[in-house]
């Protein structure tokens, strides 16, 4: 049973972003969301955006960045 456990554990990904790096991505992803939708940004760059928007949206969400895992970086405080 303990193998099992430390399985899982190997399988889970650690949270690597803090409050601040998270608020930040989101609140770029809503200016992006309103600047679409005011049509301030169209064509090519409204959908380049629009991905990026939905990227930070959800590892905001996950508060795991996966470009931050081979760098071993990580903007949430020590416990």
């Amino acid at each position: 049973m303990g193998d099992n456990i430390n399985f899982k554990r190997s399988l889970t990904m650690k949270h690597n972003m803090g409050t601040v790096d998270r608020t930040i991505r989101t609140v770029i992803a809503l200016i992006v969301g309103v600047l679409y939708t005011t049509d301030i940004i169209s064509g090519d760059l409204a959908i380049i955006l629009g991905v990026v928007a939905v990227i930070f949206l959800l590892t905001s969400i996950i508060s795991i960045c996966p470009l931050y895992i081979p760098f071993k970086i990580s903007t949430r405080k020590k416990v």
